[in-house]
């Protein structure tokens, strides 16, 4: 019985490693796209000051929190959203298609038009360390 028990704490423990690693990699494989376009360095600090900043009254913020570990609510439906920050939501960041879709639809909703290379790494780049 107590080797099921340190078995399951191991699998327990190793899951969200895993899943964490995914999100490196999706991470990872994005950035490197947006080096490729010509974007770069990324700053972290740069990426919270674009998710804190008020956009005509929009803001990445408004809906996903100024602090991204918390649970956020969408202005329109108050709908609850996870938290995007992967150190409490393992399976944030973690496929690079629908990263693209949440920017291209979030960017077009609170810009007005899409992300640039930049914008996104920054982001990324302050999402992936909360």
């Amino acid at each position: 019985m107590k080797k099921l028990g340190i078995g399951l704490l191991v699998c327990v423990l190793a899951g969200p490693v895993a899943i964490s690693s995914q999100a490196a990699d999706a991470v990872d494989q994005l950035l490197e796209g947006y080096r490729q376009q010509g974007a770069g360095p990324f700053s972290a600090e740069a990426g919270q000051s674009f998710w804190n900043r008020d956009f005509n009254g929009n803001s990445c913020a408004a809906c996903h929190m100024a602090d991204p570990t918390r649970v956020g609510e969408h202005q329109k439906t108050h709908k609850p959203i996870e938290p995007m920050a992967p150190s409490v939501n393992p399976t944030r960041l973690t496929e690079v298609k629908q990263i693209n879709k949440w920017f291209l639809r979030n960017c077009k909703g609170v810009l007005g038009r899409e992300c640039s290379s930049q914008e996104k790494g920054d982001i990324l780049t302050w999402l992936r360390a909360q």
